[in-house]
């Protein structure tokens, strides 16, 4: 089953770090099977509030290989590179399998 991070972006400050660890990061998801579904671009908030900056998706083939990613060597050596020049809430979420239908949560019980 899927898994994803997800960042909520708040503010970003664009200098040479930022633009080294966008340089870097995709050789970092590679070995993990790590793919961007989404990077910013256009949104709109419909409810409630978000980050000013958008959503950043990336999606795994399960939780633990996100999760994997996430603490992985390659990966924590860019990390800093990120967090001293952006703002955001980040997560890793488990998706649903195929043909999953959320009224069906409740069949089980």
């Amino acid at each position: 089953m899927p898994a994803y991070a997800l960042a909520q972006v708040h503010s970003v400050e664009v200098c040479p770090d930022t633009v080294e660890y966008l340089r870097r990061i995709d050789a970092t998801l590679d070995a993990f099977g790590g793919r961007f579904l989404v990077h910013r671009g256009k949104f709109e908030t419909i409810e409630g509030s978000w980050g000013r900056k958008g959503l950043i998706m990336i999606e795994f083939p399960d939780y633990q290989q996100a999760h994997a990613w996430y603490t992985s060597p390659a990966y924590q050596d860019i990390l800093p590179l990120r967090t001293r020049h952006m703002t955001a809430d980040v997560i890793i979420a488990d998706g649903v399998p195929a043909g999953y239908r959320a009224g069906h949560r409740f069949d089980e019980h």
